[in-house]
């Protein structure tokens, strides 16, 4: 099981398949889910020659359950955290379910991570 200690001691479960060099994608899931709701996306993927990356957030999934630190600057610091160690290139796309997420952790950005474009994986609804 993969996991990495934050800087308050958290401990974050996240996956990284596909080939180390290929071009990452970040995969971020919403309350109240895991990565694994994002495997199907990622087996696919990852059969298309990408390299995928999930982690479970804070108090979600495999990471360490706690009862603070449940705010997109820790969400945010969580992501860096796991990409620093797992993601060597610019990833391509960053998906996530959180809507208050769609913004890179602007306070820890580097050049890598200057320019994601970002998808969701909230369904489109239609009325008809």
């Amino acid at each position: 099981m993969s996991t990495i200690s934050t800087n308050d001691e958290t401990e974050i479960y996240f996956k990284d398949w596909g080939p180390k060099r290929a071009q990452p994608i970040v995969f971020h899931h919403g309350w109240p889910l895991s990565s694994d709701d994002w495997d199907a996306q990622m087996l696919y993927l990852v059969g298309k020659g990408y390299r995928v990356v999930a982690h479970d957030r804070r108090g979600h999934g495999r990471s360490s359950q706690v009862s603070d630190g449940h705010d997109m600057d820790h969400y945010a610091a969580d992501s860096a955290a796991v990409s620093s160690i797992s993601i060597c290139v610019t990833p391509s796309t960053s998906a996530t379910q959180q809507a208050g997420a769609r913004r890179p952790a602007t306070s820890r950005a580097t050049a890598r991570d200057a320019s994601p474009s970002w998808c969701s994986s909230a369904p489109c609804r239609r009325s008809w």
